[in-house]
C-alpha cells in the first residue's frame, strides 16, 4: 500500500477540521435560531452526579410544562412544538442523563425507572411541585411511569408514540430486531440516512452540515445508546404502571408508526382511567417533529380541557 505524502495528509485533516467545525458553527447558529424563536433560552443545573442542561421558557405565571426527549435525540427535539406553548405556559425541555448534553457515566444504569427518580430529583432541583408531563417514544414511556409513581405533582400526562408497552401488533423496529438489526443505532452515514426514513413519513427539511451534524453525534454515540437500549428493553414499564395513572392523559400517535406499533395506542386507552386516543394519519414515530404546529395545537386545546370522566 503507498504512503499518503505528507502534504496530502496534513490537507486533508485540515479539510476535515474545517468541515466538522463549519457543521457545529451551523448547528449552533440554528439551534440558537429555533430556541430564540420558541422563546426558549439553554439553562444548566448540577443535581448531583449529572449535569443538567435544559432549555426554558414562556409565560412565568403560566402552568409548567416538562417535556422529555426519546432515544437517541435530546432537548432541541421540542424547540417548534413549543413555539406554539411559551405564551401560556411556562416550558422546560430536558436533556435526560445519557443524552444530549448530560453526562455519560458508564457506570450507572439507564433503565426507565432510574430515569425516572433521576427526572423527580431535577424538578425538585428547580422547585417544581405541580407540572403537566409529556413525552415521546422512550421519553413518554419515562413521562407516563412517572405520572404512575409521582401522581400528586402530575397534572396532565402526554404520552408521543411512547414505549415501555407489548404492542397486540409487533413493530417494525421488532421484526427487524429478530433478525439483529437494530435501525435506531447509527454507524455510518448510510445508517443515519435509513434512520430517517424510518423515523417519519416526511422528513423534516435539514440542511447538507446539519445532517452531517446530526449524524456524526449519533456515529460518536453509537457505542453508549447501545448500552442504554439494552437497559430501556427490559420489560414493559408502562404498561406494567398503567393503572396507577391518576391525571388526565393524551395518547398521541401516528399511524404509520414503524419504530413502535400505532396498536400500542388502544392498550394504553383500555388501562389508563380517562385517558384520550388521538392517531395522525401519515405521520411516523416523532409527531412533535414532524407536525410540529399541528401537534402543539392539539397539545394545547388538550390541556384547556377538564379531566376526562
Amino acid at each position: 500500500m503507498k504512503k499518503m505524502p505528507v502534504r496530502f495528509s496534513l490537507l486533508l485533516s485540515i479539510l476535515v477540521f474545517t468541515f466538522v467545525s463549519c457543521s457545529n458553527t451551523v448547528a449552533s447558529l440554528a439551534f440558537g435560531f429555533e430556541r430564540w424563536k420558541a422563546g426558549l433560552e439553554r439553562k444548566e443545573l448540577k443535581v448531583s452526579p449529572w449535569d443538567w442542561t435544559y432549555l426554558e421558557g414562556g409565560n412565568e405565571k403560566g402552568e409548567k410544562i416538562l417535556l422529555v426527549h426519546g432515544f437517541g435525540a435530546d432537548k432541541d427535539n421540542w424547540t417548534r412544538f413549543s413555539a406554539g406553548l411559551t405564551k401560556d405556559y411556562r416550558v422546560i425541555a430536558v436533556d435526560l442523563p445519557g443524552f444530549g448534553e448530560n453526562l455519560r457515566l458508564p457506570n450507572e444504569g439507564y433503565t426507565i425507572e432510574q430515569q425516572v427518580e433521576r427526572l423527580d430529583r431535577f424538578t425538585q432541583g428547580l422547585g417544581w411541585e405541580k407540572f403537566h408531563i409529556a413525552g415521546n417514544s422512550m421519553g413518554g414511556c419515562i413521562a407516563g411511569v412517572f405520572a404512575a409513581k409521582h401522581p400528586e405533582k402530575v397534572l396532565s400526562l402526554g404520552v408521543f408514540a411512547p414505549g415501555g408497552i407489548n404492542s397486540p401488533v409487533k413493530s417494525e423496529l421488532s421484526r427487524n430486531m429478530e433478525k439483529g438489526k437494530n435501525t435506531l443505532i447509527v454507524t455510518d452515514q448510510k445508517d443515519f440516512e435509513e434512520l430517517m426514513k424510518f423515523v417519519f413519513v416526511n422528513p423534516p427539511p435539514i440542511p447538507s452540515p446539519m445532517k452531517s451534524y446530526f449524524a456524526e453525534k449519533a456515529i460518536q454515540n453509537a457505542p453508549f445508546n447501545k448500552v442504554i437500549f439494552n437497559d430501556i428493553r427490559k420489560g414493559f414499564p408502562l404498561q406494567e404502571n398503567m393503572k396507577e395513572i391518576r391525571a388526565k392523559t393524551l395518547i398521541l400517535w401516528g399511524d404509520t408508526d414503524r419504530v413502535l406499533n400505532v396498536s400500542g395506542a388502544d392498550v394504553l386507552e383500555k388501562g389508563i382511567p380517562g385517558s384520550k386516543k388521538v392517531i395522525l394519519k401519515d405521520v411516523g414515530h416523532a409527531p412533535m417533529l414532524e407536525k410540529p404546529q399541528d401537534v402543539s395545537q392539539i397539545y394545547r386545546k388538550f390541556l384547556s380541557e377538564k379531566p376526562f370522566p
